[in-house]
């Protein structure tokens, strides 16, 4: 997968085959049956194809911080940008096998309610995060909290992106409508958001992507068009270098956790 980042920090577990790696924060980041890789929100990381010929099931668990605080306030902070000190945490034996039921559960996830995934979810993840995250000294991560004021040129440049997340991504015009130069509007933005421009414009197409197919009921290529994607297979390439699947496998994934009500088979 490309290089990239997103608004969730999320937790890595490898539930089959070989041994890989992640690269977060510029350095690498196993990925074992005994290492789970830990990304902050929009830190940037990348998967690393430490042995291109041999495969990895990975289990990518994006953490929500609004879900999680619907179940425990403190882990709203789960968002913060050092919600995880390390990139990596040991898993003991009795997490490992939790991890082996959930995957069998979320493999048959026809079958069980989504009520017991979210249950077995929220407990895997306390599971992971307790011992290695800061989420249970509130004070010193409110302390460390970035300032939530933000240049207001950098807010405008963000809002434009929102607009039209579709429109190929100009750095040059982008940085002409806030008034800065390109190398210094570059400084700026990577200063306040912790990554690229190129990156936050895809992270935005991305979620939207996401968004779609699990809400929605439209088809694949219509949501390719009306994303800017010439061709359905560009679509496919992009979110695959993201997400690892294409959207019509992620798509019938998600319809099997929580199909759309009167929904047919989407593709």
């Amino acid at each position: 997968m490309v290089g990239h980042a997103h608004h969730h920090c999320h937790i890595l577990i490898k539930a089959g085959g070989a041994d890989s790696a992640f690269r977060v924060r510029g350095e690498q980041a196993p990925l074992t049956d005994d290492l789970a890789v830990l990304v902050n929100a929009w830190e940037h990381h990348s998967y690393e194809h430490t042995k291109p010929n041999e495969r990895t099931l990975i289990l990518a668990l994006y953490i929500e911080p609004a879900w999680l605080a619907e179940i425990q306030r403190s882990l709203a902070l789960s968002g913060h940008p050092r919600f995880f000190p390390q990139t990596t945490v040991p898993l003991k034996s009795a997490t490992r096998k939790n991890v082996e039921e959930f995957v069998l559960e979320l493999w048959w996830a026809d079958e069980v309610s989504p009520r017991r995934l979210e249950h077995l979810l929220f407990e895997l993840i306390i599971e992971v995060i307790e011992k290695c995250s800061g989420w249970r000294d509130l004070s010193s991560l409110l302390k460390s909290r970035p300032p939530a004021s933000m240049d207001p040129r950098i807010r405008q440049a963000i809002a434009l992106m929102k607009q039209d997340v579709a429109r190929e991504f100009d750095i040059d015009a982008l940085a002409q409508k806030t008034g800065l130069s390109r190398a210094h509007f570059f400084t700026l933005f990577q200063r306040h958001t912790q990554v690229t421009p190129q990156v936050y414009a895809n992270v935005l197409r991305f979620e939207t992507a996401v968004k779609r197919l699990t809400q929605g009921r439209e088809a694949v290529g219509d949501i390719a068009h009306d994303l800017g994607f010439s061709e359905p297979s560009h679509f496919a390439r992009f979110f695959r270098a993201h997400l690892g699947i294409t959207p019509t496998d992620y798509r019938r994934a998600v319809n099997l956790f929580e199909p759309p009500p009167g929904s047919e088979e989407l593709l």
